[in-house]
């Protein structure tokens, strides 16, 4: 007899992102290949990324050994962050998108955290994840924390929630057979997974990703919650653009639904490195403790970007993070950071 709990048997869920953090997790970039010709500025922009974090909640950040700690110490000190709010886990990983390998906390109706330790298999197209998948129970056994172990595939950036029960994924993503993350597993399966695991009582899908992704569809590039009620969506006007029609079909999903404030975001102009168009979208933005650091591109859409987000978050400061390096890695500052809940 199978006497295993899930998480939503044990009132777990997983809370929103605006929700009080105990600390935000990110992973010391290290991988050149991620960011060929571009590397150079990636660990001070790390840094800067840091200084705004510290200053409204914990850092923990994930780094190889001692050595690698006390070099990222030194940058973390030229960047003036506050070294007093920033904690290190020696854990070596193949890449920085804590995102996608670290945990997805839970928290259950006494305040008590939990991790989710759900299958990592290299976004089913790099070959070098076991240091990434190991990565939750390391947390978990560092922070003596309890760990559930889904016997599926899953990545932070392929869902986005309320915290209220309701789920925002991609059937590019989880669906699809390029990348597929869970051969086999049919769209029940999967939500009874969401539900069991997160406390998703209700899945919304959307259709497809951003061009340049090489998730295959991702969520936190196109669509997000910023309230209970409210998701904000990216829409590209122009039709030439390969973004223009499965835009426009996500948009018209979430208004058809009738019970969600659907608010657009801009497009960025395409972001091309070396001939590669890159993932580069303000929907990738990350909710902290009373900030919200939002990607920009040193685009004239930048400026609207920034002014829907602060309407949407009156009671944070919206700050821009200019990510056009950090985008060829193909993610930029939700991709990079996990949040534990308070």
């Amino acid at each position: 007899m199978n006497t295993i709990r899930t998480p939503r048997q044990l009132s777990y869920r997983m809370p929103a992102e605006w929700e009080p953090h105990a600390a935000t997790w990110l992973a010391w970039p290290h991988e050149k290949s991620d960011w060929p010709g571009k590397f150079a500025p990636i660990p001070f922009l790390y840094g800067e990324i840091v200084r705004h974090l510290a200053r409204v909640e914990r850092v923990r950040i994930m780094v190889a050994d001692a050595d690698a700690e006390h070099s990222v110490r030194r940058i973390l000190k030229k960047c003036a962050v506050n070294l007093d709010a920033v904690d290190f886990l020696h854990h070596a990983t193949n890449r920085s998108w804590t995102r996608d390998f670290c945990p997805l906390f839970v928290k259950n109706q006494k305040g008590e955290v939990a991790v989710t330790d759900w299958k990592f298999n290299g976004w089913a197209k790099y070959p070098n994840f076991a240091e990434d998948h190991a990565a939750p129970a390391a947390i978990a056994k560092q922070y003596q924390l309890t760990r559930f172990a889904p016997d599926f595939v899953l990545e932070g950036g392929s869902i986005d929630v309320n915290g209220a029960g309701k789920l925002l994924t991609t059937e590019e993503c989880l669906l699809s057979d390029v990348q597929a993350r869970n051969p086999g597993r049919s769209r029940r399966q999967i939500e009874r997974a969401l539900a069991d695991y997160l406390g998703a009582t209700e899945v919304i899908w959307l259709g497809q990703g951003i061009a340049g992704d090489d998730t295959h569809g991702h969520i936190d590039d196109i669509a997000r919650f910023t309230s209970v009620d409210t998701v904000v969506t990216v829409v590209e006007p122009e039709k030439a653009s390969a973004n223009h029609a499965p835009q426009k079909e996500n948009l018209a999903r979430l208004r058809a639904r009738g019970d969600l404030r659907v608010v657009t975001l801009p497009c960025p102009e395409p972001v091309f490195f070396d001939g590669q168009l890159l993932p580069a979208s303000y929907a990738n933005f990350y909710i902290a403790n009373k900030i919200v650091l939002v990607p920009v591109f040193g685009d004239k859409r930048d400026r609207a970007a920034l002014n829907t987000l602060a309407r949407l978050f009156p009671d944070r400061e919206v700050i821009g993070i200019y990510c056009r390096d950090l985008v060829l890695g193909l993610g930029t500052l939700h991709c990079m950071t996990q949040q534990q809940p308070a």
